[in-house]
C-alpha cells in the first residue's frame, strides 16, 4: 500500500509564503505524477497542481499560475508545493496525490494523503 504523508501546513499572512511537502512511502512512486489539491470550506475539492514522473512537466489551475511552483525530488520520493503571495482565498486543506496515468488525467488520482492545512489570514 501506497502512503502519501503531507506537511508543512500552517497559518500565514496575506502576501506570505510556504512551503507543503509529501513524502511517499515506496520508491516505486517516483514513477508516478503527482499532483495537489485544495479543499475549502463548504466548497469541493478543486485541482492545484500537477507534475509528471519525471518532474519535465508541470501544470497549473490559473487560480494559483505565477504564485505556486510544484516539484519533486525523486531520490527522496517527495513532492512540494512552493506557494508565494498567499491569498485569504487559498485557505483550505492541502491534499497531495497520485497516480500511474498522465499528470492531468484528474479523475486518475487513486493514492491520496490525508491533507494539511493552510491559513492565510488577511
Amino acid at each position: 500500500q501506497v502512503q502519501l504523508v503531507e506537511s508543512g501546513g500552517g497559518l500565514v499572512q496575506a502576501g506570505g509564503s510556504l512551503t507543503l511537502s509529501c513524502a511517499a512511502s515506496r520508491r516505486s512512486f517516483t514513477t508516478f505524477s503527482r499532483a495537489w489539491f485544495r479543499q475549502a470550506p463548504g466548497k469541493e475539492r478543486e485541482f492545484v497542481a500537477a507534475i509528471s514522473w519525471s518532474g519535465g512537466s508541470q501544470y497549473y489551475a490559473d487560480s494559483v499560475k505565477g504564485r505556486f511552483t510544484i516539484s519533486r525530488d525523486n531520490n527522496k520520493m517527495t513532492v512540494y508545493l512552493h506557494m508565494n503571495n498567499l491569498k485569504a482565498g487559498d485557505t483550505a486543506v492541502y491534499y497531495c496525490a497520485a497516480t500511474t496515468a498522465q499528470p492531468m488525467a484528474l479523475y486518475e488520482y487513486n493514492y491520496w494523503g490525508q491533507g494539511t492545512q493552510v491559513t492565510v489570514s488577511s
